[in-house]
């Protein structure tokens, strides 16, 4: 079901990354009836040494935590510095006004379910609190066009920005948490996958996420595979 046109992205969501790339090769590339999707090929060897892949991480961030989310983030880092990989500190953009981007979500949202709010179906929804989703998308409709517009202005400068970024990179680590990447990759499109990186004390999985570029899932399914192969979290359940 879409949220937002421009936002939502498409993915699997397996046991493993070697899974994961198994159900990529399936659903890639156009199906003939979203005019918005790019062919873009797919082509992945997970066997490929990921030795020469560039690989950068958030160092201002997992270096930092020190809960056990920042524990297993460290940890995975030597794990992937054993395998061979050279591993540099980056930042990910961090000077815009996030919160600003949230009206591009509301304003395609609420185009998506215009017929539910003026149908007046939306006050059948079972949460109706003043930050429900029921209350988000009739608030949608009072969103001014230069607020939306301004807003894509900014998120063209942040595209510009990682696509920089990823001159210099083929793989970048965050944190499953803690960053702003889920948002950034989302108003960007770049490919991320996450994967576990173990558990905290309450026995709760903790993950670090690989963000790729533009149109290259090959790079981050490769490190994720191989980083799988060293390690067992994938296996293990919460006690």
């Amino acid at each position: 079901m879409t949220l937002s046109w421009s936002m939502d992205k498409v993915g699997p969501i397996c046991r493993n990354a070697e899974d994961c790339a198994l159900i990529l090769s399936v659903i890639h590339g156009s199906d003939g009836r979203d005019q918005t999707v790019y062919n873009a090929p797919f082509g992945l060897n997970l066997s490929e040494d990921v030795k020469s892949l560039r690989v950068g991480y958030i160092q201002e961030i997992i270096e930092k935590d020190t809960s056990a989310s920042g524990d297993n983030g460290r940890a995975a880092l030597d794990v992937i510095k054993k395998m061979g990989v050279n591993i540099d500190s980056v930042s990910l953009p961090s000077s815009y006004p996030f919160r600003a981007f949230d009206s591009i979500l509301r304003a395609e949202s609420g185009a998506f379910f215009d017929n539910l709010v003026t149908s007046g179906r939306v006050n059948m929804m079972v949460q109706q609190t003043s930050r429900s989703r029921a209350n988000s998308l009739r608030q949608s409709r009072f969103i001014p066009a230069v607020e939306y517009l301004q807003a894509n202005r900014l998120r063209s400068r942040l595209i510009k920005e990682m696509f920089d970024l990823f001159k210099q990179y083929d793989v970048i680590l965050a944190p499953g948490r803690g960053s702003q990447q889920s948002l950034i990759t989302n108003l960007t499109g770049h490919p991320a996958i996450s994967i576990p990186s173990g558990f905290d004390k309450e026995g709760r999985p903790t993950s670090i996420t690989l963000i790729g570029n533009l149109f290259d899932e090959a790079s981050i399914l490769r490190l994720a595979h191989i980083y799988q192969q060293q390690t067992d979290h994938e296996d293990r359940h919460p006690p």
